[in-house]
């Protein structure tokens, strides 16, 4: 998904993230990352101009495979289809516990989401059910 022209999310943090390519190198490409309660957006450079990459968090299972080399943490994203997004950034930068943090965020809110509507759904049987059982 790409977001021109789109306004900047709600942030929960910025900054730049290392995002390791899916091409045959596998090169590390710095990128300007946003990170909102329903996903991050990468921007090709700290501008953020051009098409920018959502990830939502709607399309991601979990973070995984912390770990941490020299002055770096390496972590990965995996997709609910099971593709793996690997990312780096410098120890302190926090951006795997901010990221781990907004994605259980959201994870809550859709499973909120989906009991309330589910009530919602019980109830209007409930009440459907009540009026055919007093009907003529």
């Amino acid at each position: 998904m790409s977001c021109t022209g789109t306004p900047t999310p709600e942030m929960i943090k910025e900054g730049d993230l290392e995002k390791r390519s899916d091409s045959f190198l596998q090169l590390w490409k710095r990128r300007r990352c946003v990170l909102g309660p329903d996903g991050l957006h990468l921007y090709p450079d700290w501008k953020k101009k051009g098409k920018c990459k959502v990830l939502g968090f709607d399309s991601v299972a979990k973070l995984e495979c912390v770990e941490r080399k020299g002055d770096r943490v390496y972590f990965t994203l995996v997709t609910v289809g099971g593709r793996e997004i690997d990312f780096r950034c410098p120890e302190l930068s926090g951006w795997n516990a901010e990221i781990t943090l907004a994605l259980v965020g959201f994870q809550n809110r859709k499973a909120v989401q989906a009991l309330r509507e589910r009530k919602e759904h019980q109830a209007a049987r409930d009440c459907g059910h009540r009026l055919r059982s007093w009907g003529p």
